[in-house]
């Protein structure tokens, strides 16, 4: 799920859908740089912006006009208690419908310090999940 916006409306820190050759959608990734330049005599103002990965940690760059119509994907941000670990994966229960989701993708930032019973931040993006982070 996403919607469109105008690639001049973004900055850093957001995010957006770009373009990889294997996926028909693009893939999320977080807006990390962001430059444009003036209109030429020619040309309307571009935007350059480098973004990386949500789910694979890829930079990826790309340059289009300002006006340019991107997508922007619909983070769904939940929290939930750990029920168990097995080897890579991770099942969640979540805090507001009790329903259990089996989660693969770990933040580099929590992998090996998940424990049963703790409380996580997950998101839930393109029909993909992935743990954030510990909650406290």
């Amino acid at each position: 799920m996403s919607k469109p916006a105008e690639l001049g409306s973004l900055k850093i820190g957001s995010y957006i859908l770009l373009p990889v050759a294997d996926q028909p959608t693009g893939e999320p990734c977080r807006i990390i740089e962001y430059d444009t330049s003036k209109p030429g005599k020619h040309g309307a103002a571009k935007a350059r912006i480098v973004g990386v990965g949500i789910f694979d940690n890829q930079k990826r760059p790309h340059v289009s006009p300002v006006s340019q119509q991107v997508h922007v994907p619909l983070i769904d941000k939940r929290t939930g208690q750990i029920i168990s670990i097995t080897g890579e994966q991770v099942q969640v229960m979540d805090n507001e419908t009790f329903e259990t989701v089996d989660v693969q993708m770990i933040d580099d930032e929590v992998k090996g310090k998940l424990e049963q019973g703790q409380m996580v931040e997950y998101w839930k993006v393109m029909d993909r999940t992935k743990i954030m982070r510990i909650k406290s």
